[in-house]
């Protein structure tokens, strides 16, 4: 997201280096290299004006008198503007989801056809059974769109959510009355609604959505919305929340190749704060928006926070003291280490995930590299590790010519390919090794040539 402007800041801070103060003509320029990189991003003309005037008035003021560095200083205020855009100015509670209403909280899902509600609706259960440990039933209204109340169906399912069943001959705000009733029966803790969505704003599906609204009486009602759209998403937005009392906004796709700037234009056009994000098209691919956090990751400074994260969730704590203590005592790293660490990369979204949250300087050291063919690099190599006997797997050593042939064969893939494993499982082996008196930079030095895709 907004990756252009991360590229255009970076150039104007390099340049601003030899400057010994802020001024009305240095602080301009690297503000109309932001101005333009907005506008690049679809970000619309009144969020940008704003957005620039706060940080010009703020850049030639107090906050940055006394700084070191007029670039770092600029950027400090870039950031928190950012961050303000974003969200961060109505303070760390508006993001969260409110349950203060008599179970089940009810959450009414909104938007335009295509953008994503049904996955988002899925993706949002298993947050909540996940993370906050909800009782959770999803319902679809959708009477509309073919197979949508089966795709609901589907994904509630995956994530081990409850499911209430309705059908295309049913009327919306009955079905939504009729699992609120089945969810007070139940003792669910939350009651999800995904409703119809079109291709464009129309008066019938308004109505539709107010009259469901209104029937449910829902706690929050979040937009979502595709952040790969440009402009068209300000009218959606505006449609939606003259419509509704919305009390959020969703971003999904913010993985794709998008411009991201309909994140920003939909945030200042509803006032209303962005609670969540989607960041991969898996189940688990969506994160609680933090506008601070996302404003630094923009930036180029990187979301380590997030980075632990995804290492608490995904790493198996005991097996990585394990791995540690083993390490540290001396023991042998095998093949079977090596897979579960690769099974590890995987779990916390893989190395395109993880280079997302890395600061830039971890990112320009990947420059170049095809993670897409690394991601499928990674899987060639589990796959290969799984061809293997178990004695191969502790005794690497005793892969020759035949064994190599024999996996090859198990695997799928040519001879070439199991050389090149045994070659980078050498190098991580060596590179676990250093560890014990080693560092991070040390580790991602050695990381770049030795990971898939990394050269």
């Amino acid at each position: 997201m907004l990756d252009n402007l991360t590229q255009r800041l970076a150039k104007v801070v390099k340049t601003m280096r030899g400057e010994a103060r802020l001024t009305e003509a240095n602080t301009s320029e690297m503000l109309r290299e932001v101005r333009l990189a907005l506008l690049e991003a679809d970000v619309a003309l009144p969020a940008v004006r704003e957005f620039i005037a706060k940080v010009k008035e703020k850049a030639l003021g107090e906050e940055v008198i006394g700084s070191l560095s007029p670039g770092q200083a600029l950027v400090g205020v870039v950031q928190r503007e950012l961050a303000a855009l974003m969200g961060a100015d109505l303070g760390p509670e508006a993001t969260q989801l409110s349950f203060a209403q008599q179970p089940p909280a009810i959450i009414l899902m909104a938007g335009l056809q295509g953008v994503g509600k049904t996955t988002t609706t899925g993706k949002l259960a298993k947050y909540l059974k996940e993370q906050k440990k909800k009782k959770v039933l999803t319902v679809s209204a959708d009477v509309y769109r073919p197979a949508a109340i089966a795709q609901l169906e589907s994904v509630t399912k995956q994530v081990g959510a409850d499911f209430f069943p309705s059908s295309s001959t049913d009327k919306p705000v009955d079905i939504a009355l009729n699992a609120l009733d089945w969810a007070k029966k139940h003792y669910h803790d939350v009651l999800i609604i995904d409703t119809a969505g079109r291709l464009g704003i129309d008066e019938a599906m308004m109505q539709e959505i107010a009259a469901v609204h209104g029937a449910v009486k829902p706690i929050e009602t979040l937009f979502v919305v595709d952040a790969m759209l440009g402009q068209d998403a300000i009218n959606t937005a505006k449609a939606f929340n003259d419509a509704l009392p919305l009390t959020g906004i969703v971003l999904t796709k913010l993985d794709g190749d998008s411009r991201g700037g309909a994140a920003l234009s939909v945030r200042h056009v509803t006032g209303k704060p962005i609670k969540f994000a989607g960041v991969s098209e898996k189940l688990d691919g969506l994160e609680a928006f933090d506008p601070t956090r996302m404003a630094s990751r923009v930036l180029g400074m990187g979301d380590i926070m997030a980075l632990v994260e995804e290492a608490r969730k995904g790493v198996d704590e005991k097996a990585a003291a394990d791995m540690a203590n083993k390490i540290k005592s001396g023991g042998r790293f095998d093949m079977n280490d090596f897979k579960a660490q690769l099974s590890q990369m995987k779990k916390m979204g893989g190395m395109s995930g993880l280079l997302d949250k890395l600061p830039a300087q971890f990112q320009q050291a990947a420059a170049g590299a095809n993670m897409d063919q690394a991601e499928k690099q990674v899987k060639r190599m589990c796959g290969i590790i799984d061809s293997m006997t178990p004695l191969e797997r502790a005794k690497p050593e005793l892969i020759k010519a035949n064994r190599k042939r024999r996996i090859a064969a198990g695997a799928g893939v040519q001879v070439q390919e199991v050389n090149r494993m045994l070659n980078q499982y050498d190098q991580m082996q060596t590179m676990m090794k250093k560890l014990k008196g080693g560092g991070l930079m040390k580790m991602m030095r050695g990381m770049k040539g030795m990971m898939p895709g990394m050269r």
